[in-house]
């Protein structure tokens, strides 16, 4: 056990949940009208501590319980095993347990975006939990547990290379995103602002903040790798920003605030995945690219496919991990052969296993909330709450 790697990680994993709590709840809150807000609100903080408990029960030990090219099996189940002693490389393990918890809380809380402010609050639960046992459990044990896509896997000795969630988190809850919207189907009334701007800018500056406990924490130790990791974040995230504004400008004539903090957030999800492999002058290139990308990525989904997935999941994230994910191999620092076959793999079974889920759930719980509800607004139909009382 080394006390300095242990002493990060204790603060990469509080800054890897500030980004879901507050972070994502503000960014996606402020997105949406206000009669919705507490919603998103509320979602995101129940699917923090619903995925908490998920992970100590099954998940950690799906994941990361052992060395299988499918799963870790069952050892590790509710930490059996495990006390404040045990220890895994240099940290003890249940801290990893914890640091590792929070990427599980994150990646099902990005799709919330996809359906917000038409799905129902029980189908969102349920579809969750099911959704990071059988599909982000396994996934980040095939790439990050010693799966097969990991190295000495099928790609060979040098497999997938994925650094802190380009493939695990961002394409797979991406990819949800979009078939989830799909399957959900559009909101009434798609022409409506976000209600508001600031919430969108303080929950970008936490995510932008928290991730680099997110890419930097998955070091795994305080080093030279960290260091450099949190510092290509920090490069792409600006680049990024600055590429979406000004390609704003050049086609609408002026830059949204909206706009540069969405561009924040490709930068961060496009540089995740080599974030442990590159430099800052990639970093930059990565960042540039992904502003303008991810951009007309949000263009294509919602204007040309016509699909309203709310909060652009799939374009930012979606998009921006599996772009950062193909750079690793085009840039030479992994191989093209091996980042490309994890993508259709990783891409096939999580399309395939949320339908799958979403239609099971569905014969349970119904996926959207009711006209009435919907048109009322979620804070008040599913949740007896209001966000603002302007009367009081």
């Amino acid at each position: 056990m080394n006390g300095a790697d242990t002493a990060w990680i204790l603060v990469a994993t509080a800054l890897v949940l500030m980004m879901t709590l507050p972070g994502l709840a503000l960014f996606y809150g402020g997105l949406v009208r206000s009669r919705n807000v507490l919603s998103v609100f509320m979602q995101c903080f129940a699917i923090a501590c619903l995925m908490s408990v998920l992970w100590l029960t099954l998940g950690y030990t799906i994941a990361f319980g052992g060395e299988g090219p499918l799963w870790g099996g069952l050892s590790r189940a509710f930490l059996n095993g495990v006390d404040a002693e045990t220890v895994k490389g240099t940290l003890p393990e249940v801290l990893f347990f914890a640091f590792q918890m929070t990427f599980a809380v994150i990646t099902p809380a990005l799709f919330l975006g996809a359906f917000a402010e038409r799905a129902s609050f029980g189908f969102v639960l349920l579809f969750s939990a099911l959704w990071m046992l059988i599909v982000y459990a396994p996934v980040a044990h095939w790439l990050w547990g010693g799966g097969f896509l990991a190295d000495g896997g099928i790609f060979g000795a040098t497999g997938a290379k994925d650094f802190a969630g380009g493939i695990v988190v961002h394409e797979t809850a991406g990819l949800a995103a979009l078939l989830l919207a799909i399957l959900i189907g559009p909101r009434k009334n798609r022409t409506t602002p976000p209600h508001s701007p600031g919430y969108v800018a303080i929950g970008a500056g936490l995510l932008w903040v928290g991730w680099f406990g997110f890419n930097g924490g998955s070091a795994l130790s305080a080093n030279g790798q960290a260091a450099m990791a949190i510092t290509v974040t920090h490069i792409s995230a600006a680049a990024a920003s600055l590429s979406w504004a000004a390609w704003e400008r050049i086609k609408f004539g002026r830059s949204s605030l909206v706009g540069i903090v969405t561009g924040t957030v490709a930068g961060l999800a496009s540089i995740t995945p080599a974030s442990g492999y590159v430099g800052p002058a990639a970093a930059l290139l990565i960042g540039g690219i992904a502003g303008v990308l991810c951009q007309e990525a949000v263009n294509l989904v919602r204007h040309r496919l016509n699909l309203d997935d709310t909060l652009d999941v799939f374009a930012v994230h979606g998009v921006g991990g599996i772009f950062g994910t193909l750079m690793i191999g085009l840039l030479g620092v992994g191989s093209f052969t091996a980042q490309a076959g994890a993508l259709v793999i990783v891409g096939v079974y999580t399309l395939v296993l949320t339908w799958l889920l979403a239609k099971a759930t569905a014969l349970v719980i119904p996926m959207r909330a009711d006209a009435e509800s919907e048109f009322n607004g979620l804070d008040l139909s599913a949740h007896g709450e209001r966000a603002y009382d302007l009367t009081s």
